[in-house]
């Protein structure tokens, strides 16, 4: 794992305000335009998309970039055909791309024309689900990049306790104050409901979906039960399944699948959800600041919340997560697995965390030897708990787990 970052320790955030952050995810960006003839930069609104493409579009050169939010940029689509015919020799960029899937298929055959690659460079805020055409028009063509908000490894030293409560959108967490940044969250909130949600074609009560997303921040990290939600929200758990996988596809929540495995025990086969971002998840909940996340009842599920999406977000695709839970309680948070390596993660809100026997009896059902529990804990923290349990903390257990050819 590499991690990329420009900024020396203990230096204010506050004076990031007007600089580029550089995102970890720059030098896959500019290797996928080398390698294939269209790349794709998928995320949440507001992560930090267009920032990252116009960053690597100036580095790159003879580009034409269109925000097809902006009437004069999408008035240039009329004729797309002319318009990508004409600029042929450039990278040609297209932000919010969900406002035209349409367009999918004659890229395809325009690259495959030239057949060179760094032709298109599309933005989303959308899984490739959603744009179904990428799939079905740009297979083997296209190259799939999901942007996160920021990481905890792209900020400072000392940011995990401002990040943890603000949350990794840029301006959110690169607010002059909580206040400032609390005010962005809800009217991220009221636009992803009012605005984004209708924009992907969902005909759905956004009070409904602002409820149950509301609910799921209050059970982040628990197992889901959609009866329960069904039930308090006066609808069929139908409709619970499907605005949660609305959710999942514009990248507000994860859904943690349970660890199916052939041991003869009875394990848990509901799954569990997250929200993907913790700023949003404290909005939601109420909590405006450091005081009040520390008292609060969600602490240690926001822990968790936090401290799993920044692992699954660093590590990416090459590690597959996971969680394991059995009747008689057995139990890890996050099992993650790469070819015949398993490793198992527990999160521990507590400076000074322990494992449960819950946990030991989980290793042994599953053969593990190598767990971390993971705690907010100063960043260099790293220390053995007993044989094959260490502590340590969010910025440095990718490295443990899979360390970077630098530190070899």
């Amino acid at each position: 794992m590499v991690i990329y970052s420009t900024w020396q320790a203990n230096r204010n955030i506050n004076s990031l305000m007007a600089q580029y952050i550089q995102r970890y995810l720059e030098q896959d960006l500019k290797q996928g335009l080398s390698q294939f003839p269209v790349v794709a930069i998928l995320g949440s609104r507001q992560c930090g998309k267009s920032t990252l493409a116009k960053k690597v579009i100036q580095d790159l050169g003879k580009s034409v970039y269109l925000d097809l939010e902006v009437v004069s940029d999408l008035s240039k689509l009329n004729d797309p055909e002319a318009f990508l015919r004409a600029n042929q020799d450039k990278l040609v960029c297209l932000d919010e791309i969900q406002r035209i899937p349409e367009i999918f298929p004659l890229i395809r055959g325009l690259t495959d024309i030239t057949r060179r690659s760094g032709q298109i460079l599309v933005l989303g805020s959308a899984s490739p689900e959603l744009l179904r055409q990428t799939s079905e028009s740009l297979a083997g063509r296209i190259n799939f990049i999901d942007l996160t908000p920021f990481l905890i490894s792209e900020l400072p030293e000392n940011s995990l306790r401002q990040h943890w409560l603000r949350g990794g959108y840029p301006d959110s967490f690169l607010a002059p104050s909580d206040a400032v940044s609390w005010r962005w969250r809800g009217n991220m909130i009221r636009t992803y409901l009012e605005q984004d949600v209708p924009n992907f074609g969902f005909t759905i009560s956004t009070q409904t979906l602002q409820h149950l997303w509301m609910m799921l921040a209050h059970t982040s990290g628990q197992l889901l039960n959609t009866a329960k939600l069904a039930d308090s929200l006066g609808v069929s758990r139908t409709t619970i399944t499907f605005y949660i996988d609305i959710l999942e596809k514009t990248y507000m929540v994860r859904v943690l699948r349970p660890l199916f495995t052939n041991l003869k025990k009875r394990l848990v086969k509901s799954p569990k959800v997250y929200l993907r971002d913790t700023g949003l998840m404290h909005h939601l909940l109420n909590i405006e600041d450091q005081n009040t996340l520390l008292g609060h009842p969600s602490y240690g599920g926001s822990w968790e919340t936090y401290a799993l999406e920044q692992i699954c977000s660093t590590l990416g695709y090459s590690w597959k997560p996971a969680f394991y839970r059995t009747s008689n309680g057995a139990e890890i948070d996050l099992v993650l697995e790469k070819g015949m390596r398993r490793i198992a993660v527990e999160f521990k809100a507590s400076t000074a965390p322990k494992a449960t026997r819950g946990l030991h009896h989980a290793m042994q059902d599953l053969d593990i030897t190598e767990a971390y529990l993971v705690a907010p804990l100063p960043e260099e923290t790293t220390y053995p708990y007993r044989e094959g349990v260490t502590v340590t903390t969010v910025v440095q257990l990718p490295a443990l787990i899979e360390p970077s050819p630098q530190s070899d």
